[in-house]
């Protein structure tokens, strides 16, 4: 019986290991995009960064998927050789997303941040969670469970307890444009999220990811000729800046976010990027000199354990202390229906 302990434990390790590996990827490289774009301001204008940006992103991009094509149909048969590019309703749906997301998330945050702080730029697009999860809960039948409402209201009052303990240098600011801006960012992220989690039921994830991208350059093509002129004046750390702005937050990161979003509630992974503003406030504190508050830190706190309660991290433990017979019957009638879930999502529909 002992033994059957040891191997349940494991199994169910593995089972969430990497989804959360992934989201964990994803928020410490977006958190750090604050601060680069922040930083970038006084170099690039918000289309042209966008534009480049995308550009960096959809190179290595490209490159991946020419990788993974060439593997895929070294030995595979027919039928597992995907078309690279998704048709009817799904298509419409990373397009939408691309858009959306890439390039209008894109140039609005970038916009925002000429006239906001790094952490109070996060902290704003960071309203996109209670977006996501009121729309996922009312339209894509993820309901709104007793552990997600607790949790996502300790995080909630964390990033208020950020906003109102401040974070930011002397020099910082924050007008009503900028607000609006961070709210109008915070809205594109909400429906890009949506309608990339619907794409992800057929498209998997680096398609998705690549696609959007590549729709995203596309629509800021109409920034290119202030791109051209604004690169040519960068100094080489604000060009490497942005190149990284493209290889990390967006090609790195979008892929592990779609990775992991693939395989988690959309609500459940809105909540993990609500720990982005305190990783924003740490890494501007170190880069930028934005020392953060005694309430701000203990904002930070209260994000981190909202997430925590949300993702039900400490309640994953429980079933290693249940009885045997309880697991045995969890195991046979619930375990199952878990893992279809997590694996696949179109599980829900």
């Amino acid at each position: 019986m002992p033994a059957d302990h040891r191997t349940a434990r494991p199994t169910g390790t593995r089972a969430v290991s990497l989804p959360a590996l992934a989201a964990l990827v994803t928020v410490v490289l977006w958190a750090s995009a604050f601060v680069g774009i922040r930083a970038l301001g006084e170099h690039f204008s918000p289309g042209s960064m966008a534009f480049w940006r995308l550009l960096s992103a959809v190179v290595p991009l490209t490159v991946l998927m020419l990788i993974m094509r060439r593997r895929g149909s070294g030995g595979a048969s027919g039928a597992q050789a995907r078309p690279w590019i998704p048709r009817g309703r799904a298509l419409v749906s990373v397009l939408v997303y691309g858009v959306a997301w890439f390039a209008g998330y894109t140039v609005v945050l970038n916009w925002a941040e000429r006239h906001l702080d790094a952490g109070t730029a996060a902290l704003l697009v960071n309203l996109a969670p209670i977006l996501v999860a009121v729309a996922a809960g009312l339209f894509m039948g993820e309901g709104f469970p007793r552990h997600f409402v607790i949790g996502m209201t300790i995080a909630f009052a964390g990033v208020v307890l950020i906003a109102t303990g401040g974070s930011a240098t002397a020099d910082a600011h924050a007008d009503w444009l900028g607000v609006v801006l961070g709210i109008a960012a915070a809205v594109l992220y909400a429906a890009g999220v949506l309608i990339q989690k619907s794409a992800l039921r057929t498209v998997d994830a680096l398609t998705a990811t690549w696609l959007g991208a590549v729709a995203g350059l596309v629509a800021t093509l109409p920034f290119l000729p202030v791109a051209i002129s604004e690169m040519a004046d960068a100094t080489p750390g604000a060009i490497a800046a942005v190149v990284y702005l493209g290889v990390g937050p967006t090609a790195i990161a979008f892929s592990t976010w779609a990775y992991a979003l693939a395989r988690t509630d959309a609500s459940a992974m809105a909540a993990t990027t609500l720990v982005v503003p305190a990783i924003v406030i740490v890494l501007s504190w170190v880069l930028l000199g934005e020392l953060p508050t005694g309430v701000g830190i203990v904002g930070g706190v209260l994000c981190i354990g909202g997430v925590a309660i949300a993702r039900q991290v400490f309640v994953r433990q429980a079933p290693a202390r249940a009885s045997r017979g309880a697991k045995r019957q969890a195991r046979s009638s619930g375990d199952g229906l878990d893992e279809s879930r997590s694996a696949s999502p179109t599980g829900r529909r």
